[in-house]
C-alpha cells in the first residue's frame, strides 16, 4: 500500500475552504458551460481544497468526511455553479464506491488522496468472463467528468442466458477508455457527462465489484469491512450528495434575486425598484420558505444516515423520497424567482437562467426524480414491496 501524502490539512475547515472558492467558481461558470466541462483552474482549486478526499480512506490520506460535512461542501459549490457541483459530487462520491472494491484494487486506484474517480450505474457495457477476470466492451453514457478523471467505475452486465444478467462495477483507468464528444444538453451542460466506450478492455478479477451483493451490504474490501463509514449504504450516500446539490442551486438563485431587485424596476409598472413591490415580497418569502423546508428535510435524512445501521426498507425508501422532495422544493423555489427576474435574465451570462436548467436536469435524474421516489415510498406505506432493489 502506498504511503499517504503528508498534508497538515484536515476536513475541519473544508467547508470554509470551499466557501472561499465561490467567487472563482462563479466567475468560471459560464465558461464551464460553454466548454461543456469544468475549467482546469476550478478543478485545481477544488483539488487543493481537498474536495476529492472526502470519501477516500484515511490510510491513503483521505478524510472520510461525515455526511453533514459533505452536504455543506456540495451546497457551497452548487450555489456558485451547478455543473461544477455535480461533477464534484460524482467524482468525490465514486471514491466511496472505489473504497468498497478489493483492497488490491484500492492500492492501484488511490495512488494519492486527490485522485478523481468517475462512474456510471447504468450497465450499458457487457463483460465476458475469462480465467483472470473479464473483457469489457460497450458504451456507457452520462460519465460525468470523464475527461478529467483518473479512473472510471464502468458498469457492465454479464449475460448468462438464464435469468437476469449479473451487474458488475469494473474499475478501469480512463486512459483505457474512449470518450465520445456527445454531451450537448440544456441542463448541467458543463458537467462533461460524455459517453465512454470500452473496446476489449481487460479488467482483472480484483478490479471488479458485484452490484447485487453491494446493494445487500456485502463488499469485498477487508480493510474497510468493519468501518462504520463504509457500512453506510451506497445509495443513501448518493442522497447525501444530491440533496445539497439542489439546495445550493436554490440558495444561489435566491441570493442572486434578492441582490438584483435593488438595481432594477418592474417594466410597464410604476415600480422603479423591484424590492419595493408587494409581489416581490411574496415571491422572495415563498421561495425562502421552500428552501427552508428543503433544508429541514435534508438535515433530517442526514441525521438518520449518520445515526448508522440498521436501515429498514421503509427508512431507505423514505430517505430516497425525501431527496426527491428536496429537489422538487428547490426547483419550485428557483422557478419562482426566475419568473420574477424579467426577460433580461434570459441572457446566458445571467446565472438564474442556468440555475433553472440545472435544477430541472437534477429533477430528471432517475434516482432523484420526485414522482418516482414518492411512488417507491408510497408502495411501502401501502404494504407492498418497493418494487426496486435500488434503496
Amino acid at each position: 500500500m502506498p504511503a499517504p501524502r503528508s498534508d497538515a490539512r484536515s476536513d475541519a475547515d473544508l467547508v470554509a475552504r470551499v466557501r472561499a472558492l465561490r467567487p472563482l467558481i462563479s466567475e468560471h461558470a459560464l465558461r464551464t458551460e460553454q466548454r461543456r466541462r469544468v475549467t482546469g483552474e476550478v478543478l485545481a482549486a477544488l483539488t487543493d481544497a481537498g474536495v476529492y478526499r472526502m470519501n477516500v480512506p484515511r490510510r491513503y490520506g483521505g478524510y472520510q468526511s461525515r455526511p453533514a460535512t459533505q452536504v455543506d461542501v456540495v451546497a457551497e459549490i452548487a450555489a456558485a455553479c451547478g455543473s461544477t457541483a455535480f461533477t464534484a459530487l460524482i467524482q468525490a462520491g465514486c471514491a466511496f464506491i472505489a473504497s468498497l472494491f478489493p483492497d488490491e484494487a484500492q492500492d492501484e486506484i488511490f495512488t494519492g488522496p486527490d485522485v478523481r474517480v468517475g462512474g456510471t450505474l447504468i450497465p450499458g457495457a457487457t463483460a465476458v468472463a475469462t480465467d483472470e477476470g473479464y473483457v469489457v466492451n460497450g458504451t456507457s453514457g452520462f460519465a460525468t467528468g470523464c475527461q478529467d478523471a483518473d479512473w472510471h467505475l464502468l458498469t457492465a452486465r454479464v449475460e448468462s442466458g438464464e435469468g437476469p444478467p449479473e451487474v458488475l462495477w469494473t474499475a478501469v483507468p480512463m486512459a483505457e477508455l474512449e470518450v465520445l464528444d456527445d454531451w450537448h444538453v440544456s441542463g448541467l451542460a458543463g458537467s462533461g457527462s460524455n459517453s465512454v466506450v470500452a473496446r476489449d478492455v481487460v479488467v482483472p478479477a480484483h478490479r471488479v465489484l458485484p452490484v447485487g451483493p453491494l446493494l445487500a451490504g456485502e463488499f469485498p474490501s477487508k480493510a474497510n469491512a468493519d468501518d462504520p463509514f463504509y457500512r453506510i449504504p451506497v445509495l443513501l450516500m448518493f442522497c447525501v450528495w444530491t440533496a445539497p446539490h439542489a439546495l445550493g442551486l436554490a440558495r444561489g438563485a435566491l441570493a442572486g434575486f434578492t441582490e438584483l431587485i435593488h438595481r432594477r424596476g418592474i417594466t410597464y409598472t410604476f415600480h422603479q425598484r423591484q424590492h419595493e413591490a408587494t409581489v416581490t415580497h411574496l415571491q422572495a418569502a415563498e421561495a425562502s420558505m421552500k428552501i427552508s423546508c428543503a433544508e429541514l428535510l435534508t438535515a433530517d435524512l442526514v441525521a438518520r444516515i449518520e445515526a448508522g445501521e440498521p436501515f429498514s426498507a421503509e427508512e431507505r425508501a423514505k430517505i430516497r423520497a425525501q431527496t426527491g422532495y428536496v429537489a422538487r422544493l428547490c426547483k419550485e423555489a428557483v422557478d419562482l424567482v426566475a419568473s420574477a427576474s424579467g426577460a433580461s435574465s434570459l441572457h446566458r451570462e445571467v446565472p438564474i437562467q442556468r440555475a433553472v436548467r440545472d435544477v430541472q436536469a437534477l429533477n430528471l435524474h432517475s434516482f432523484v426524480n420526485p414522482a418516482t421516489n414518492l411512488e417507491l415510498y408510497g408502495r411501502i406505506l401501502s404494504g407492498l414491496d418497493a418494487g426496486t432493489p435500488f434503496l
